[in-house]
C-alpha cells in the first residue's frame, strides 16, 4: 500500500489526479499546501506527492516551480493532464435566479468569467481556498449562495448542480506531476524536465545553450523563465525535452549543457502523458 499526498481538501482536481494514479488499496493524504505535499514525501509520511505544474489558461504554478528549483531533491516520476470542468452548485432547492452570493477560488472565477457576468451579474463574490472549499462555504452560508466547484466535490457533499461546464474555454486543462524518491525507468516515450541558469547576461548565451539540444536532435517541448531571486535581471530557465536522461545521446547533451551553465538541475525523466492510452496513467509501483 502506498500513500499519495495531494493538495486538499477532498473534491479538488488534485484529488482527482491522485485517484487516477493510485489503486484501490492506496491511501490518499490531503494536505493544506503544495510545500506540505513535498515535505510529506521527503519525510516518509507519503510515498508520492501530486503537484499541479501548469494550466493551459493560467500558465505555470509558480509555487511548484520554485520548490522544484531550490527546495527539494525529489524526482518527477509521472505526469498527467486533466480537463478542468467547472460546475455551479448549491444546496437543494435553490434556483439560479435566487443566487445572491458566489463562492469561488480566484482561478476558477477567472476561468468562468463569461458565465458569471451573464448569469450571475448581481452576485457578490467571495474568495475560497480551493474549489472544494468553495462548495463547503456556500453550503454553510446563510444567504442564497452557490459555488464554482468540481463534480467530485458535488458528489462528496451531496449538493445540487445548477450548471455544468461553465468554464470559458472548453480546452482548459491542468498538467500534474507525481513526485517521489526516484524518477521512472526509460520507456522509449519519455520526457525530461530540468532547469539551468547562464553564467553571464550576454547576447546569444541562451541560444548557445539551446544549440546543444538542437545539435543532438533533441526536441525542446517547453521553455520558460523564473526570477533567480538573487538579483534583478537574473533568471532560471525551465525546460522540458523529449527523451530520457539515461539515453546516451540525451545524457551527453545534458552534460554539455551543464558545462555551459552556472546552475543546472534535472527534475526527472518520466513517460510522456498520452491521453489516447486507455490505461494512462499507469498504476504506481513501489519506488526502488
Amino acid at each position: 500500500m502506498k500513500t499519495i499526498a495531494y493538495l486538499g481538501p477532498p473534491g479538488t482536481f488534485s484529488e482527482e489526479a491522485a485517484l487516477s494514479w493510485g489503486g484501490p488499496e492506496d491511501q490518499l493524504l490531503p494536505l493544506a499546501s503544495i510545500p506540505a505535499v513535498v515535505t510529506a514525501v521527503e519525510t516518509g509520511a507519503a510515498t508520492f506527492g501530486v503537484l499541479p505544474l501548469e494550466n493551459s489558461l493560467e500558465g505555470s504554478v509558480t509555487t511548484t516551480l520554485d520548490l522544484l528549483i531550490r527546495e527539494t531533491s525529489l524526482r518527477i516520476s509521472s505526469e498527467l493532464v486533466l480537463p478542468v470542468r467547472h460546475m455551479l452548485a448549491t444546496r437543494p432547492g435553490l434556483q439560479l435566479h435566487q443566487v445572491q452570493v458566489l463562492h469561488a477560488h480566484p482561478q476558477a472565477l477567472g476561468q468562468s468569467r463569461r458565465f458569471v457576468e451573464r448569469c450571475l451579474p448581481g452576485a457578490a463574490t467571495v474568495a475560497a481556498l480551493s474549489n472544494s472549499a468553495a462548495l463547503t462555504d456556500a453550503l454553510s452560508d446563510s444567504r442564497p449562495a452557490a459555488a464554482i466547484t468540481t463534480r467530485r466535490a458535488i458528489e462528496l457533499q451531496s449538493a445540487t448542480t445548477l450548471a455544468h461546464d461553465i468554464q470559458d474555454h472548453p480546452n482548459n486543462q491542468t498538467r500534474f506531476i507525481l513526485l517521489g524518491s526516484e524518477d521512472a525507468a526509460p520507456t522509449g516515450q519519455d520526457r525530461t524536465s530540468l532547469c539551468f541558469a547562464m553564467p553571464e547576461n550576454r547576447a546569444g548565451s541562451l541560444l548557445d545553450a539551446l544549440q546543444v539540444l538542437a545539435q543532438a536532435r533533441i526536441n525542446l517541448t517547453r521553455l520558460e523563465s523564473r526570477p533567480a531571486k538573487e538579483m534583478l535581471g537574473d533568471y532560471i530557465f525551465l525546460a522540458d525535452i523529449e527523451g530520457h536522461r539515461l539515453e546516451p545521446h540525451v545524457a551527453a547533451a545534458l552534460q554539455r549543457l551543464q558545462g555551459q551553465t552556472s546552475f543546472f538541475k534535472v527534475f526527472g525523466s518520466y513517460p510522456r502523458y498520452r491521453p489516447s492510452t486507455p490505461e494512462a496513467p499507469a498504476r504506481l509501483s513501489s519506488p526502488p
